[in-house]
């Protein structure tokens, strides 16, 4: 277990939170994004006009494990925005400490709302 390291200050503690936050969002997105490439993304892509003849591939492989990908993806959103909203209900976000840097936060915000359509579109169409 590791200890804190006292000289460790508030926006270093800050910063580590919100890459956790980040790293499971991305996983949660690309989860989603296995899921939802059989039948979700494809009729989306064709309904926008786009190609979506690559993403046969990604369908070839991922198809099989469909419900794990779904049950991955729905943990790490969840968890990314668990601790996102954490983050910012917790002690560190009070007056003159920063609650993280802004460019990561509506980065963060995107990639679970983009991860979540798709896992809901990846449920609905499985």
């Amino acid at each position: 277990m590791a200890i804190d390291n006292p000289r460790t200050t508030a926006p270093e503690r800050s910063r580590t939170r919100d890459t956790s936050a980040l790293l499971l969002a991305l996983g949660g997105l690309a989860a989603a994004f296995g899921a939802a490439s059989c039948c979700a993304l494809p009729l989306l892509l064709g309904s926008l006009g786009l190609g979506s003849a690559w993403l046969v591939t990604v369908a070839w492989i991922a198809s099989p494990h469909r419900v794990a990908l779904l049950a991955a993806a729905a943990v790490c959103l969840l968890g990314a925005g668990g601790i996102f909203e954490w983050r910012r209900r917790a002690a560190a976000c009070t007056r003159g400490v920063s609650c993280g840097r802004p460019a990561t936060t509506a980065l963060l915000i995107c990639v679970i709302s983009v991860g979540a359509v798709l896992a809901l579109l990846g449920y609905l169409y499985a």
